[in-house]
């Protein structure tokens, strides 16, 4: 898939393993607190709850940090996140999407903002770019949950919009509003799924060489290495010839 799981693909293999593992944790811990605030804190009665620590187990997370980051959100000294989305545009002209958790919106807008600026982009308005994405549900499971005919008929028993197999595994989009309905009927069929998320998918991409391409590349490392940034997405579209040597 082009777009964000390609860029997902490359910085896996060029990141610092402990680094990359440590901010990951700290922004599913921050997930999990926010998903038990705006509901129970009780996994079973909240569907957003139960998503965030399943994704969290599925990263290897420890239970005393999911435990913790659940326990946060009911202390009267916990910090109060914001959801924000910031919309602009990358070198090539790259659609660019960017979801924030944060304690203070001023301090984050202003990070972001100046990171685009420095890699070659622009932030715009809310809007700007998002009306070139579908909102949709994603669900990735590991190899070892099937071939890929097997996951491709589980996934259309389920009502999944598209698949998409490599030797990364398996990666099921569905309709936002079908996640938990989708995820139900795939857990059946294949087991507990690796990650699911809602997610901005590109209708169309942008494609890069390799100069451009390693510009957009920073500008998404330094936005995603932020403590305030929860997700970055991005229509562009890199070749397996320019990829590999990005990957290099």
């Amino acid at each position: 898939m082009a777009g964000h799981s390609q860029f997902k693909n490359i910085m896996h293999r060029k990141g610092k393993q402990d680094s990359v593992r440590s901010k990951m944790f700290s922004k599913l811990a921050r997930e999990i607190t926010v998903a038990a605030k705006t509901g129970l804190p009780d996994p079973s009665m909240n569907a957003r709850l139960r998503l965030a620590i399943q994704n969290a187990k599925a990263q290897s997370m420890p239970k005393d940090n999911i435990e913790r980051a659940v326990k946060k959100a009911s202390g009267a000294d916990g910090e109060n996140y914001e959801e924000i989305r910031y919309e602009g545009y990358g070198p090539a002209g790259v659609a660019v999407i960017v979801e924030a958790l944060t304690d203070n919106r001023n301090r984050t807008a202003s990070v972001v903002r100046s990171t685009f600026t420095k890699y070659g982009g622009a932030l715009g308005e809310t809007g700007s770019v998002s009306f070139s994405f579908d909102r949709v549900g994603e669900i990735v499971y590991k190899p070892s949950a099937g071939s890929a005919d097997k996951v491709m008929e589980a996934a259309i028993e389920a009502g999944a919009e598209d698949v998409t197999s490599d030797e990364d595994g398996h990666t099921i989009i569905c309709g936002f509003e079908d996640i938990g309905e989708v995820s139900k009927a795939l857990e059946a069929a294949l087991g507990e799924a690796e990650t699911i998320n809602a997610i901005w998918k590109p209708q169309n991409t942008v494609p890069l060489d390799e100069d451009k391409a390693q510009s957009l590349m920073k500008l998404i490392e330094v936005l995603e290495d932020d403590d305030d940034v929860q997700n970055v997405y991005a229509n562009l579209e890199i070749s397996d010839e320019v990829m590999a040597k990005l990957s290099a």
